[in-house]
């Protein structure tokens, strides 16, 4: 790699190769070099003059052989590469610096070429930087060049890092200083001749005496900076013996980089260093990342960089071990000629294969339950190979899914001809990627053609320049990295302001899980309004979630854009913005209120974090009158059925107009209104059918979840439950079904009549699959675990990660349900008169 920290210009000859990426380095964007490696220094930056190689740094510590001498040369090493980017830094920001003084001329004469204003906002915090800088390489420098090992220079990181703040001012200003400078070019040719070229000295001992730069790429130059320094820091800190008096000043000037980087990472705006093309045109990186693409009829993960006037496909290239990385072109299309098929046009596009849900959802226990198999292997100190066997089985299946979840169609059309299409799971991403484009086709483009060393050239660039390092999937992460939230998050949408003219408007939530978004939860739409108030909760189940996401829709009800596939969203995005969830904020019990601002519009909204342990306890209720958290058999004996009325209206309502909506019992009911359905059911109100009949058939089916999910013992008993646990496991068919009829006639009465009453509706409900996409696998996802989850998890004896009990018993509860739901009819008389089993005890 070209290990001198960011000095563009100062590439070690022939280094080109950069070493894969430590897994996690995300976290630091604009970061192309490995903080794993030492730096390595071309012959001209050092003063003995004879080349080193790159060490990785594993190498140096096999054995004895790491003894604090051998870190302390390295430190030199690290030292020496980091001054010579630092001269090359100091040159570039004299570069900067020097049109100021005569522009700052020529601002009081008549003839100005910048007002005194613009000149201050472009070059704003520049003359700090750059003293800041001096400064310090004025005393590094001797330290360096008279090197002795007991040499200290700690407190030189450590005030450097103190001066951080003036980066925070530079970073603030960066975009107004990009346009104004863009501006002022555009409109003084003075300006734009000085800002084309300028001249960066170059560095002391090497043979070119210039270069010359863009005011643009200069402008940048500092934001690249701080993330450097805080590389070189931890290179150090590698290098430098715990007992060494610089130790913990590296360490604090560290701590201080970081938290400086994590609170300014959020306002970048991430333009990566120039490619340039044999034109001599700037072409930079403005986003890229994984996507989805369908090719042939075939899902195909890509990585898609775009550039300044181009957007490019590429996929990684299969290298031997040791050999350069390297991207394939497999499409690009000028920005000039790129278009975004309206829906209409897109009609004729292929139509998109979409996996059921079911193979989904299983896909994702898979996962969990391997990811409990991890977790038990560390905490047993188990082998590291079956571990490292388990983890590339996960990485397969994580893979697989996140290659066949995504179903949101994004198309790119070129005016010459051919059309591409992504499948993307978040229409969240699918709207940035559409804005960074429409941005850049704001300004002026040409058309082109690249010709093939021009091709190669900047497919060569995206190794160097992408930002996004990884594969989204968690077993890319590190063990250290947060594993993210289990359990349910429950999100109030209260209101939002800020919209221009009236509309009709709906948010829609969503959480990354398994490493990429979706969409959760959506609010109904409020009609023609400038203040819409939702007030609307939502419960959302997280599975190693880090982000929530808020969309803001205008509902579009124009039927010529309505289009035939489902997944196809039509609806104009308003405004869209995230927050990280951070587990120490998100874990109370309490309400956490926030607001989200996006492109002006500001939504409130309330969230509050259950893990999954408290949220699969089942607590009796205290007062014994209502009907929720009380034994069925107390419900059926006070009311004088065999069935709890409850279960017998809901079922009803969604019978007679809930049967044939599109993901019935998946979608989770406004939470607001199943808390109102239940306390008219606990007071057996006498206004239950008409609230049932005016309320949305979400909220009903969310209501009979609830029910089930809240009865103090699950409806087929936790006495019985280990037994159908067994029972599901046998693999003789005729067994099963002796020992699973068996414990259905063990049950008590009330629960067995209400259990046949329910299947029945569901197998009704699974009969309209073509219009509603809810299978019995679907409907036994959904029920399984809130019918047969115990009331105790019994984990007193050893420690068990509640997602661990989760996964595993889950998949086990689903499958018992759909046992039944497969089942031909059960009839309870048949059942009880039937002895032909044998009733022994399973």
């Amino acid at each position: 790699t070209d290990f001198n920290y960011g000095a563009d210009e100062y590439d070690a000859e022939g280094n080109e190769e950069p070493k894969a990426l430590p897994e996690g380095s995300e976290t630091m964007p604009y970061i192309d070099e490995s903080p794993t490696m030492s730096p390595q220094l071309s012959a001209r930056g050092q003063e003995s003059g004879d080349g080193v190689s790159p060490t990785p740094t594993d190498g140096l510590g096999t054995g004895g052989e790491r003894d604090a001498g051998k870190g302390l040369e390295m430190r030199k090493l690290v030292l020496s590469g980091f001054l010579a980017s630092e001269e090359i830094y100091i040159n570039q920001l004299e570069a900067l610096l020097l049109p100021m003084k005569p522009l700052k001329a020529t601002a009081t004469t008549s003839q100005p070429v910048l007002t005194l204003q613009q000149i201050e906002t472009i070059f704003y915090k520049i003359q700090d930087i750059y003293e800041i800088h001096k400064e310090f390489y004025d005393s590094l420098c001797p330290k360096v060049q008279q090197w002795d090992s007991n040499v200290t220079m700690g407190h030189l990181f450590q005030k450097l890092a103190s001066q951080l703040g003036v980066y925070k001012a530079f970073v603030d200003n960066y975009k107004i200083a990009l346009e104004t400078a863009e501006k002022c070019s555009q409109s003084n040719y003075q300006f734009q001749k000085i800002s084309e070229e300028l001249k960066v000295k170059g560095p002391k001992d090497s043979k070119e005496s210039h270069t010359s730069v863009t005011m643009e790429a200069l402008l940048y130059k500092p934001i690249d900076r701080v993330t450097r320094s805080t590389l070189v820091l931890h290179d150090l800190l590698k290098h430098t013996p715990a007992d060494h008096p610089d130790y913990p000043l590296l360490q604090d000037a560290l701590r201080i980089s970081q938290n400086f980087l994590s609170s300014i990472n959020e306002d970048i705006d991430p333009r990566r260093t120039a490619v340039t093309t044999p034109k001599g045109e700037t072409r930079q990186l403005v986003k890229d990342g994984f996507l989805v693409e369908l090719s042939e009829g075939s899902r195909k993960l890509r990585h898609v960089f775009l550039f300044t006037d181009v957007l490019l496909c590429a996929k990684l290239k299969k290298t031997a071990v040791g050999k350069h990385q390297q991207y394939d072109c497999k499409w690009y299309v000028p920005l000039a000629d790129l278009v975004f098929p309206s829906p209409e046009e897109s009609e004729h596009c292929p139509q998109v294969h979409v996996i059921p849900d079911h193979e989904l959802e299983d896909m994702k226990m898979k996962i969990s339950a391997i990811k409990s198999e991890v977790q038990k292997e560390k905490a047993n100190k188990g082998q590291s190979r079956a571990i490292e066997r388990l983890k590339k089985k996960m990485f397969e299946n994580e893979f697989w899914l996140l290659l066949n979840s995504p179903a949101i169609p994004f198309r790119i059309h070129n005016r010459n001809g051919k059309s591409y299409l992504f499948l993307l799971s978040s229409d969240y991403e699918r709207s940035e990627w559409r804005e960074a484009i429409q941005k850049l086709q704001k300004k002026d483009l040409q058309a082109f053609v690249l010709s093939s060393v021009e091709l190669q050239v900047l497919t060569g660039s995206c190794f160097k320049l992408r930002t996004v390092h990884n594969i989204p999937v968690t077993s890319n992460k590190d063990d250290d990295e947060s594993p993210g939230l289990y359990g349910f998050l429950h999100v109030i949408v209260h209101s939002a302001k800020g919209f221009k003219q009236s509309a009709n408007l709906y948010c829609t939530l969503e959480v990354d899980s398994f490493g990429y978004f979706v969409s959760k939860a959506k609010t109904r739409v409020f009609r023609d309004t400038t203040e819409p108030q939702w007030n609307e909760e939502f419960e959302i189940e997280l599975e190693g979630s880090q982000s929530l996401r808020i969309l803001c829709y205008e509902k579009c009800y124009d039927k010529t854009k309505l289009n035939k596939d489902n997944n196809e969203i039509v609806d104009k995005i308003m405004g869209k913005g995230q927050i990280q969830l951070d587990p120490q904020a998100v874990q109370t019990k309490n309400w956490h209120m926030d607001v989200i601002e996006m492109n002006g519009i500001k939504v409130e909204f309330s969230m509050k974090f259950t893990s999954r342990d408290m949220s699969l306890k089942r607590t009796p209720s205290k007062k014994q009158t209502g009907v929720f958290g009380v034994k069925i058999s107390i419900v059926t004996k006070r009311e004088r059925s065999k069935v709890p009325y409850i279960v017998r209206q809901c079922i009803e309502e969604v019978e007679k107009r809930g049967i044939e909506e599109v993901g019935i019992y998946r979608i989770s009911g406004v939470a607001t209104d199943i808390q109102a359905l239940k306390a008219v059911f606990d007071a057996n109100n006498k206004d239950i059918l008409v609230m049932l009949s005016d309320m949305d058939i979400n909220a009903i089916a969310g209501t009979l979840k609830l029910y089930f999910r809240e009865l103090p013992e699950p409806l087929l008993t936790d006495r019985l439950y280990p037994a159908f646990m067994e029972g599901i496991a046998l693999s003789d068919p005729a067994a099963k079904e002796n020992c699973m009829m068996h414990l259905l006639r063990s049950l008590p009465d009330p629960n067995l009549i209400t259990f046949l009453f329910l299947l029945e509706h569901l197998k009704r409900v699974a009969e309209k699959e073509p219009i509603n996409k809810m299978s019995l696998h679907n409907l036994a996802t959904v029920f399984g675990p809130t019918l047969l989850r115990p009331s105790e998890v019994e984990s007193k004896g050893h420690l068990t990660l509640a997602s661990d009990i989760w996964s595993h018993d889950v998949m086990a509860q689903v499958q018992v349900l759909l046992y039944y739901l497969q089942h031909p009819p059960i009839s309870f008389t048949e059942l009880k008169r039937n002895t032909l089993y044998f009733s022994t005890d399973v």
